[in-house]
């Protein structure tokens, strides 16, 4: 009979990678929302649909950010200091591209 290490019959990805890019979009929603609804009357100047855009690129850079964070799982199970790095690492990742989805998706409208 031969013993095995619990680490071994445990996956490395506790979720999905489709959970982890719903996460991250439904981040990236809320977000955009949040100032789409501030936003108060738009200028004349923009497009009748102008809401469409943001609405769609700010969740997609979530779900990129969120696919990164999946990515990471690998660097997470090690442990110690590498788990820390990982969390760090997908934190800072996630909020940039977040941050950039923000500035394209708002690009001509309320970022000027």
């Amino acid at each position: 009979m031969t013993q095995r290490n619990e680490s071994q019959n445990q996956p490395i990805h506790p979720a999905s990678v489709g959970r982890r890019m719903l996460q991250g979009a439904g981040i990236g929603l809320l977000l955009i929302l949040f100032f789409l609804v501030g936003a108060g009357e738009p200028d004349p100047e923009w497009p009748k649909f102008w809401m469409v855009k943001p609405l769609i690129v700010v969740p997609l850079a979530g779900a990129l950010g969120g696919v990164f964070y999946y990515n990471m799982d690998h660097l997470r199970c090690l442990g110690g200091w590498r788990e820390a790095l990982a969390y760090i690492l997908s934190l800072l990742v996630f909020f940039i591209v977040l941050w950039l989805g923000t500035v394209l998706g708002l690009n001509g409208t309320m970022w000027d």
